[in-house]
């Protein structure tokens, strides 16, 4: 099996492609072991030391490090964890999450939020999974835009010069109740 690796805009986070499908739709994230109930693969890596994030996106794993160690040591470890996962052909969730998370929400949001979300999903999602990461619409409030950022994107150096420059101009272009854009934890 190989594995590809990438680097992110995020130095302490690398894009690792498996040449699989990791999530069929939608992503996850995690940043606790205890959020990890439905994904004992996402456990096992968050228990390496040094790791602080996993996000799955729909053909990549994202990994988050902490400051303080390098990729040179990490890498084999995190490789290693990838390449069993897939050799046993265990799955990323388990089966009884993936009923749960595949079933879209009910979406009954006025017009000018639909359009928000279709602007992000259509234009701005895949170029951010590009770059290891993903951003979802959190909320619309008072022409402010509340994003969560996941993946690379969080903690990015460049992330509030993406959400000025590029998200927030665009949306505002074409959405002009929007006034501003930030970011949410």
């Amino acid at each position: 099996m190989f594995i590809q690796i990438e680097e992110t805009p995020n130095p302490e986070s690398l894009k690792f492609l498996p040449g699989r499908v990791i999530m069929d739709t939608g992503t996850m994230s995690f940043t606790h072991e205890t959020e990890c109930a439905r994904s004992p693969f996402a456990k096992r890596l968050l228990q390496t030391e040094g790791v602080v994030g996993v996000f799955f996106g729909n053909d990549f794993i994202t990994i988050t490090k902490t400051a303080d160690r390098e990729w040179y040591t990490l890498k084999p470890i995190v490789l290693g964890i990838i390449m069993e996962q897939f050799v046993a052909n265990l799955p990323v969730l388990l089966e009884e999450e993936i009923q749960t998370l595949s079933s879209p929400e009910l979406d009954n949001d006025d017009p000018l939020v639909r359009q928000i979300r279709e602007l992000i999903d259509t234009r701005v999602r895949p170029a951010v999974a590009q770059d290891g990461g993903d951003i979802l619409f959190h909320s619309f409030t008072d022409g402010v835009v509340y994003l969560k950022m996941q993946g690379a994107c969080a903690g990015c150096p460049s992330s509030s010069a993406t959400l000025k420059s590029g998200i927030e101009n665009m949306l505002r272009y074409y959405v002009p109740e929007v006034l501003e854009v930030r970011a949410v934890e």
